[in-house]
């Protein structure tokens, strides 16, 4: 994996809002605020502590108000979740895209996020970021400066590049040389998508997957309905990142990630390609949706070029 700059080189507004989650600890969310003050960022925090709602960052009109208020915000340049969880989904049919796409923003998470760049991708064919988020990315106090460095070269940067080495244990990959448009996220919200005017439907495109807590049947279950959904049929490549924290049990009898995968291999006519360091992991990689790629693989190894992408004005 490669990273360069940490840091942007001017003022930036960053506007924190929450349309999934609320924070779970206040405490790491204003050390969070204080790291990116101290990154040279000024911060517009939309989120409120103490306007949870269930399990939710704030209720349904307060969360879109929120996305709404940061598009209009005339000293805001990026716009970061406060975290995933769940509570996009619900707010997919109430947000002005148009005014989402237009602003000029760049929106930035993962996971829940992901229904958010894939409204965005298939209403206004807007590219966004899958990248870190408020909680826990900033907010951890082990801050991970690869994710960090990686996220500020690609906001800055018109082209950015993934670099990464599989494990020796780890499959090998077939060998890829392919280019288009890179989609994707969390594997769960885009099987939850399936069907819907918020899956794009993207033409020879690269598809990239993640999860978390996930079996390997449910991960193979979703892949299915995307298969089967005709969805992966149209792509050049599928590409995982990471797909952690999940348990195996004496019942699933040697049938394990790896044995799923290569039955998944067997049975999909794209390439399925592994090692791209993207997920619920501490060092993540920020990734254009939307964006014009190029991926080429070898078997311990892959290298994701990408570009045509909107980025912060100098």
């Amino acid at each position: 994996m490669t990273a360069s700059s940490e840091a942007p080189s001017r003022t930036v507004g960053v506007a924190i809002v929450s349309p999934g989650g609320y924070a779970p600890d206040e405490a790491g969310l204003q050390r969070a605020i204080k790291r990116l003050e101290a990154r040279g960022c000024t911060v517009r925090n939309y989120y409120e502590h103490g306007a949870r709602h269930q399990r939710f960052g704030a209720d349904d009109d307060e969360r879109v108000a929120q996305l709404h208020d940061a598009a209009r915000d005339p000293d805001v340049q990026i716009v970061i979740a406060l975290r995933g969880g769940y509570g996009m989904s619900r707010l997919l049919p109430r947000l002005d895209f148009g005014l989402l796409a237009n602003s000029g923003k760049l929106f930035v998470g993962h996971s829940d996020i992901t229904a958010l760049h894939m409204g965005l991708l298939a209403e206004d064919g807007a590219i966004s970021f899958a990248g870190p988020m408020i909680c826990d990315d900033f907010t951890r106090e082990d801050e991970s400066e690869f994710t960090m460095r990686h996220f500020w070269d690609c906001v800055r940067s018109p082209e950015c590049r993934v670099e990464a080495v599989l494990p020796e244990s780890a499959t090998d990959n077939p060998v890829v040389d392919c280019e288009g448009v890179l989609w994707g996220g969390n594997l769960t919200i885009l099987a939850h998508l399936a069907g819907t005017p918020y899956l794009p439907p993207i033409e020879g495109g690269i598809l990239f997957v993640e999860d978390i807590n996930e079996h390997p049947y449910r991960i193979e279950r979703m892949l299915l309905q995307l298969l089967h959904g005709g969805v992966l049929a149209r792509q050049q490549a599928l590409v995982l990142g990471d797909f952690s924290n999940y348990k195996l049990s004496d019942y699933d009898n040697g049938y394990d990630f790896d044995s799923m995968l290569a039955w998944l291999r067997r049975e999909v006519d794209i390439p399925v390609v592994t090692g791209l360091p993207f997920g619920h992991v501490r060092d993540k990689v920020t990734l254009p949706v939307g964006a014009r790629a190029r991926l080429r693989t070898e078997a311990k190894g892959l290298r994701l070029d990408m570009r045509g992408y909107p980025v912060l004005q100098a």
